[in-house]
C-alpha cells in the first residue's frame, strides 16, 4: 500500500506530515477537482483501524468514500484487483478496519505479491523485500493502479475496476527468494 501512496504523493508532489492524533502521516491534494486525503499508517498493520477510524471521524468522511490500499497474498506479483465490501480473507490489517467500522463497506485496491508456498513463511514474505522481478511486476501493478485513480475519485468504480482488470494481465511474476 505504501508503495502506491507513495507513488501517488511523487507523482503530485505532494510531502507528508507526521499528524499524531491520527497515528499517520497524511497528505492533501486535489485530483479532478476533488480533494483527496492520503493516510499512511504510522501504526501496526494489526492495528490499522485504529488510524483510519480516527481519520474518518477527523476529516468527516463516509468509509464508503475510502480506498485501502493492501498487499494481497492470493493474487500474483502484478496483480492488481479493485473491490467494494466484503470480509478480512485472513489479512490482519483489515481484520482491525473491519473491527473498528463494524462494516467492511469501504473500497479497496488489492495489489498482489504472491503467496511463499507455506504459511510458516507468509510473515516474513510480507515483510521482506521482493525479489527483482516482482518488485518490477508490483511497481507496474502501482503505476496502472494511479492510471484508473482519477476515475475512482470521480465515483466511476465500475469503470476503473473494467479498465484495470481488463487492461492488462493478470500480472505473472516469478517471487525470487
Amino acid at each position: 500500500g505504501f508503495w502506491f501512496i507513495d507513488a501517488l504523493a511523487q507523482r503530485e508532489r505532494v510531502r507528508f506530515g507526521n499528524d499524531s492524533k491520527l497515528h499517520a502521516e497524511t497528505a492533501k491534494l486535489t485530483l479532478g477537482g476533488q480533494p483527496l486525503w492520503l493516510l499512511k499508517l504510522t501504526t501496526f498493520v494489526n492495528d490499522s483501524g485504529i488510524s483510519i477510524a480516527s481519520a474518518l471521524r477527523y476529516w468527516k468522511i463516509d468509509a464508503e468514500q475510502m480506498l485501502v490500499v493492501h498487499d494481497e497474498l492470493d493474487l500474483p506479483p502484478g496483480a492488481a484487483r479493485l473491490k467494494f465490501d466484503g470480509g478480512h480473507g485472513g489479512q490482519n490489517g483489515l481484520r482491525d478496519i473491519l473491527a473498528h467500522l463494524g462494516h467492511g463497506k469501504f473500497h479497496r485496491l488489492r495489489l498482489g505479491i504472491g503467496h511463499p508456498g507455506h504459511k510458516d513463511r507468509v510473515t516474513s514474505w510480507v515483510l521482506g523485500r521482493p525479489g527483482a522481478a516482482d518488485e518490477e511486476s508490483i511497481l507496474d501493478a502501482v503505476a496502472a493502479s494511479l492510471e484508473v485513480l482519477p476515475l475512482l475519485v470521480a465515483g466511476e468504480f465500475n469503470e476503473a475496476m473494467k479498465r484495470l482488470h481488463t487492461s492488462r494481465e493478470s500480472g505473472i511474476g516469478n517471487r525470487e527468494s
